[in-house]
């Protein structure tokens, strides 16, 4: 919780920083660290492990081959460690096993680490946030979203989500709209039968860079990172046993991100950025 903690400090002393930029892209890293490059030992090769189902994350093209903002990070991060990896696909569902049982080294598929995965993995540091984010018409006032903000306003979530329970806690004030899903929620908010969208910020982002949105909406406020509710982020899986390469992992991540390769990949597939 304390490594968290620092985290979240981190960022949003960034997001202040570059409040004024359309496109803020945060540091999960503490750029005063300079640690050295871990002793690699044995290790020749990473097999990455990945879905090829969840874009823009991790996706396959039409000649087969596999794209997206994970695979670009992984392949970046073998760039930084000198090393030749594979990034292979394999069905959501059998990532875990495949890992366990050593048909790849490690697993970077957006799979968030619960306390079951973590009592059977290890992970690294958090290498994106799925923040909470409002979205409303772009004729929607500017300003900070909270409790005085949305005091008879209407805002609509997702039934039975993590979102609408963080409202009734914190924002009791507003008056809470569920929907079945992503789809009606989106189509609510373009035709301003809402105020205001909450949900996770990663989906809302593509949306609002879609077709679909025609250029309707935009983000309002600022993020929602409270881990209780929204998760401590997305980290790269490796076994119990891998200690050396998780570390390894680590230490090139920190240097993808102070490369400036993280903000191009970033941006590459994240225009519409959901911090």
């Amino acid at each position: 919780m304390r490594k968290l903690r620092g985290l979240l400090a981190a960022l949003a002393l960034l997001l202040a920083s570059s409040a004024a930029r359309a496109d803020p892209v945060p540091s999960l890293w503490d750029p005063a660290l300079h640690p050295d490059k871990p002793d690699l030992g044995a290790l020749k090769a990473i097999r990455f492990l990945t879905s090829d189902d969840y874009p823009p994350l991790d996706f396959a093209l039409a000649d087969g081959s596999l794209a997206g903002f994970n695979v670009e990070i992984a392949r970046a991060i073998c760039e930084q460690l000198q090393l030749p990896c594979t990034v292979q696909a394999r069905r959501w569902d059998t990532l875990v096993e495949a890992l366990e049982t050593s048909k790849g080294d490690a697993m970077i598929a957006s799979m968030r680490a619960t306390p079951d995965l973590r009592a059977k993995l290890d992970f690294t540091a958090p290498y994106y946030l799925t923040p909470a984010r409002f979205a409303a018409l772009k004729s929607y006032p500017q300003g900070e979203i909270d409790a005085k903000a949305l005091r008879e306003k209407t805002v609509g979530v997702i039934r039975s989500s993590a979102h609408e329970r963080f409202l009734g806690v914190f924002l009791a004030q507003a008056k809470t709209r569920p929907y079945e899903d992503f789809v009606a929620l989106h189509k609510a908010l373009k035709a301003g039968e809402i105020d205001l969208a909450f949900a996770d910020g990663l989906t809302l982002s593509l949306w609002l860079g879609g077709e679909d949105a025609a250029d309707c909406c935009a983000f309002r406020g600022g993020p929602f990172l409270q881990s209780r509710y929204f998760g401590a982020g997305v980290s790269i899986a490796v076994r119990k046993d891998d200690a050396a390469l998780r570390h390894a992992l680590d230490w090139a991540l920190a240097r993808v991100w102070a490369q400036g390769q993280y903000t191009e990949i970033y941006r590459k597939y994240f225009p519409v950025s959901f911090y």
